[in-house]
């Protein structure tokens, strides 16, 4: 398979519901559990969805969703478009407290929701005034009224959904999302991706999270088919890969540390043209699992924020040589490394990634403090100027312009009056090839400011010779005081280790 150029002609937005019309109308486009539509049926689905959401709300209301991936997940995001709505997906696995947050803060005017999600919901956690509808009576209701809304023509600088991120601390905030910033992410990563008619994605990821979004909507823009799978176990998905002839496969790192375990048979290798990862860096260990698994695989590490949807990604010719890279700026995105006075830092100068052009995000929804925190006028040496995302995250380039993570501002240990990075720490541990997983934190501690804690994935037969080979590789300052053994990682909702549960379980 060969890779596109990585630059595409000046970008031209259009309303995100036109993605449905784009397939061959006779190809196949979602692959749902009792049918397959085609990419005329997807069309025709989602007038049919988008002209019985008009008829209930108006324009620019909130309309949230709560369900395993299905038709109606799959479709309400260019339903709702196409409707004037702003769609609001919320992640299945949240439990009733954390969607009366997300339904408060977004105002939601509408759930659509399976009836035991709904059920689960308690006296206060809907807002007065919003409709709860079952996922199955949505579908009944939009084919009894058979009413069809033809594509839309909306300005794509409209608001097209609100996507909530679980972030480090504090609740979960709403990044506000146009047509553009969606139809123009699509183009891109379809694009760098390669994408074609006849590529078929499984989508593994979430939907409330914006690298599951992206499963869909670049899928569709090339005019190929996904096949969603809500998995149990590990296992599953190299089975879906085998059934559905799967050609192209997303994973965050912890997900990727499973499948890389699982057994994968000829049949669902043979197929796979591309398998990429975004939410946390792919180790050495992890890219050399990948390689032997998907010999003839291109493997694309990314680099995202919701904030910004993706900033960068590594061309996968240059993954065996530049394995702990981020690559360079995806199509549309400009990426800076500016330093602490606004001036671009030279080759190998450590500075803040900051992400400008037409992907940024709109800010967070009715949060004016924290959008002005994060979103700030671009650096003067940017080409696109206006707002650009400051992503906290500190990164380097080198002489060929290819970026790599240190760590993020936030999440610097401070121990002894030095500033430490997590990542230095669990790139340490994690070459030892003694642990699967790792996080480091700093715990507050009254003679060192903060102490290094280890929290790791593995044998613990191997603590002594872990801390042996830390001895070795890291500095005095960098040692951990408390190596923590676990048997399992907890996982926030879309996948990742979740630090902050870590950190407070630690703090306590």
């Amino acid at each position: 398979m060969s890779l596109p150029d990585a630059s595409i002609p000046d970008p031209v937005p259009y309303p995100l519901d036109h993605i449905a019309e784009r397939g061959e109308p006779d190809s196949p486009a979602v692959v749902l559990k009792d049918r397959t539509l085609s990419h005329r049926e997807l069309a025709e689905r989602v007038a049919l969805l988008a002209g019985w959401l008009a008829t209930r709300l108006e324009e620019g209301d909130r309309v949230a969703s709560w369900a395993a991936k299905g038709e109606l997940t799959c479709l309400l995001p260019l339903a709702a478009a196409r409707a004037g709505l702003v769609h609001v997906p919320i992640n299945p696995l949240l439990k009733r407290a954390q969607v009366g947050h997300i339904m408060a803060d977004s105002g939601a005017t509408s759930l659509i929701a399976t009836a035991s999600r709904i059920n689960s919901l308690e006296e206060g956690d809907i807002p007065n005034g919003c409709a709860t509808v079952e996922e199955a009576s949505a579908w009944q209701e939009a084919e009894l009224a058979g009413v069809s809304q033809a594509p839309s023509d909306r300005d794509p600088q409209e608001l097209a959904a609100i996507l909530y991120t679980s972030g480090s601390t504090g609740k979960p905030k709403g990044v506000m999302l146009t047509h553009a910033n969606m139809w123009l992410g699509a183009v891109s990563v379809a694009h760098y991706l390669g994408l074609e008619k006849d590529d078929v994605t499984l989508a593994v990821l979430p939907f409330s999270f914006d690298y599951g979004q992206s499963q869909l909507l670049s899928t569709w823009y090339a005019g190929g088919n996904v096949a969603p799978l809500d998995y149990l176990f590990p296992r599953d998905v190299p089975k879906a890969c085998a059934r559905f002839a799967v050609t192209t496969l997303a994973a965050v790192p912890p997900l990727w540390v499973q499948l890389v375990e699982a057994d994968w048979p000829e049949s669902a290798v043979a197929s796979m043209r591309r398998v990429t990862n975004s939410g946390g860096a792919l180790t050495v260990d992890l890219i050399s699992a990948l390689r032997s698994i998907f010999p003839e695989t291109h493997i694309f590490p990314m680099y995202g924020l919701t904030e910004a949807f993706r900033s960068t990604f590594l061309d996968p010719n240059l993954v065996g040589a530049n394995s702990t890279s981020m690559g360079k700026a995806i199509p549309f995105a400009e990426i800076l490394v500016v330093n602490d006075e606004g001036a671009l830092c030279k080759p190998g100068e450590e500075g803040e990634l900051v992400h400008c052009g037409p992907l940024v995000a709109q800010g967070y929804w009715r949060d004016a403090e924290r959008t002005a925190e994060r979103f700030k006028p671009a650096p003067a040496a940017s080409r696109y100027g206006g707002t650009a995302v400051w992503s906290g995250d500190r990164v380097k380039m080198d002489e060929n312009g290819l970026l790599y993570f240190v760590g993020r501002r936030d999440a610097m240990i401070k121990s002894l009056g030095n500033r430490i990075s997590p990542q230095e720490i669990e790139s340490a541990a994690l070459a030892t090839g003694l642990v699967s997983e790792v996080v480091a934190l700093g715990v507050a501690d009254k003679k060192l400011g903060q102490a290094i804690h280890l929290v790791v994935r593995g044998n613990n037969k191997g603590l002594d010779e872990l801390k042996k080979q830390l001895a070795r590789e890291l500095p005095n300052f960098m040692q951990p005081q408390v190596i923590h053994w676990r048997e399992s990682m907890p996982l926030n909702p879309n996948g990742k280790i979740d630090r902050a549960a870590l950190a407070k379980e630690l703090e306590a």
